[in-house]
């Protein structure tokens, strides 16, 4: 007969299996979820980008992260290269022109025109000598944008060009994972120290 104080391992419960496995779940998939909700929020495909050059200093720097928002085209705000009152915008010049950056562009709207139902913006960055070689269309901007904080986003800048980022969140969801699982046996095992606890104390009892 086993001393009523040795432990006996039982299999994890299917109840306790559900709950690691709506765990990890939730810990993979509540990122995804909040930027949908972003998206749907602020009716954009990319709701927050970050910025990875200097084009549009002094007002706004690489590395700080840029919150954007779609906006209908007619509704988006003109301006000029001097009053730099133009809305600044976030767009896919990939393919516009030969050095367009794989990267959404932020910069300024210095000019704003419609050719039948299409509208097209002439952009600028507030630190570049030129305007962009091409009009935007439409179909083409992002969003505008409408708020940000700064240089937060140098975090991904270093972990993206250090090639780092896939690395570390592989590393980060294994130890997410383990450490889950880890909790999880250790309730059962806390649960079964208390159950020895009682059977003892119930013995001693009956002594």
């Amino acid at each position: 007969m086993k001393n009523a104080t040795e432990k006996e391992k039982k299999p994890v419960s299917r109840k306790k299996i559900i709950i690691a496995v709506v765990m990890i779940s939730i810990a993979f998939f509540g990122s995804f979820l909040v930027y949908f909700i972003l998206q749907v929020s602020f009716n954009t495909e990319s709701p927050i980008v970050v910025v990875v050059s200097g084009s549009m200093e002094p007002q706004i720097h690489k590395g700080d992260l840029l919150f954007v928002m779609g906006r209908e085209p007619e509704n988006i705000k003109n301006g000029t290269i001097i009053d730099k009152d133009g809305d600044i915008i976030v767009f896919n010049a990939q393919g516009l022109w030969p050095s367009a950056p794989i990267e959404p562009i932020v910069h300024r709207v210095i000019d704003k025109y419609q050719v039948g139902d299409t509208w097209y913006f002439r952009t600028k960055g507030d630190a570049n000598s030129i305007p962009d070689a091409a009009p935007i269309p439409e179909s083409r901007v992002i969003g505008v944008v409408v708020g940000g904080i700064p240089y937060i986003g140098w975090v991904k800048i270093f972990l993206t060009e250090s090639g780092l980022l896939i690395p570390l969140l592989v590393i980060i969801s294994v130890l997410l994972i383990v450490s889950i699982v880890r909790d999880i046996y250790k309730g059962d095992d806390d649960e079964q120290d208390e159950n020895n606890k009682d059977e003892l104390e119930n013995a001693e009892e009956e002594r």
